[in-house]
């Protein structure tokens, strides 16, 4: 398993981090994951080195964080880096934005007792909270990592100019944001900023909803709860277009690697400067394939290859979908 170091932190931690979304539903406390196969994935995911856990309230209404706690709480504390995310909570029904002092505070707290530790090594801000000053936030964590409560600051959804604005309060040392071989409006602001300050970037979509996984086809049905289905990458004429270059891609991983396309474009993504790759999981099984992104690296005329596949078959590309909302009235949507 390769290693990286959190931004400027100390802590270093496996390349590719055990996401626990579905284990708390992935629609944010709908149908959970089989409480049994969780433990298992947890564990197994330790066992093959991946050391960042990364976790959130909102999944499951606390469910992922509990089970990450119970896990832990095992002896297995010492082998783990626990990521957890905050600004968000439950209201009517829906998820909303609140980084208010207060609120930070209760979470974190609230936190810190389903993980059943007395430390979170890397907190998250979620979304920046229009109602509340950025500098605001931004002391409550510094006082937190003074207080040894949190150990790293990270920020999802932040822009560069709101980042400058959090670090003249508080130190950031890792960035959360979308992306993947489809995704890649960050290149230019998120990810250049966080190389140009020692950043982590702890990339979440890496096969863009399942279509780099390589699984779909022109006949997936997709249930009626499912984001795919209001996703324009998953409506024609753009559906045919991405499942077009996935297979390109596909027959290239296996022609010159013995790969999948899902094994190129997790390494695509760990080949970008200070990269980590969030693996979403619930069952053991699903993380057999990680090791085959591991150790080698796409060379400069392999990548010109991949830009040439998606430059010829994704004639309508499209921007990522809006992650939250501008207000904190408005409902937060699934990243």
């Amino acid at each position: 398993m390769e290693t990286i170091q959190i931004g400027t932190s100390g802590i270093t931690t496996s390349r590719v981090a055990l996401s626990t979304r579905a284990m708390g539903g992935w629609t944010w406390g709908g149908d959970t994951a089989d409480l049994t196969y969780s433990i298992g994935t947890i564990r197994a995911a330790i066992e093959r080195g991946i050391t960042l856990i990364d976790t959130a309230p909102v999944h499951g209404f606390g469910l992922a964080e509990r089970i990450v706690g119970t896990v832990l709480a095992g002896g297995l504390r010492d082998r783990a880096i626990i990521a957890t995310q905050g600004g968000l909570k439950w209201q009517d029904g829906k998820v909303r934005r609140d980084s208010s002092p207060a609120h930070i505070r209760r979470e974190v707290e609230e936190s810190l007792r389903r993980l059943r530790t007395d430390h979170i090594d890397l907190y998250q801000m979620q979304l920046p909270d229009p109602l509340v000053p950025i500098r605001k936030t931004a002391q409550t964590l510094a006082r937190l990592l003074e207080e040894g409560k949190i150990r790293a600051i990270g920020l999802s959804n932040y822009l560069p100019a709101q980042m400058d604005e959090f670090r003249q309060a508080a130190p950031v040392h890792a960035v959360r944001t979308r992306y993947n071989l489809f995704e890649r409006e960050i290149q230019s602001g998120a990810l250049r900023y966080a190389r140009q300050h020692e950043m982590a970037v702890l990339c979440h979509g890496v096969l863009c909803r399942g279509l780099l996984a390589g699984m779909i086809t022109p006949a997936t049905q997709f249930s009626r709860d499912d984001l795919r289905r209001s996703d324009p990458r998953f409506q024609e004429p753009r559906f045919s277009e991405y499942l077009s270059a996935v297979a390109s891609l596909n027959r290239y991983a296996r022609e010159c690697y013995g790969l999948r396309v899902s094994d190129l474009a997790v390494r695509w993504v760990l080949d970008q400067a200070n990269t980590i790759a969030l693996w979403d999981a619930s069952q053991p099984e699903q993380l057999d394939s990680v090791g085959a992104a591991m150790g080698w690296k796409l060379d400069e005329m392999a990548k010109r290859h991949i830009e040439n596949i998606i430059r010829h078959t994704v004639r309508h590309p499209i921007d990522p979908e809006l992650i939250g909302p501008r207000s904190r009235s408005e409902p937060a949507l699934a990243a």
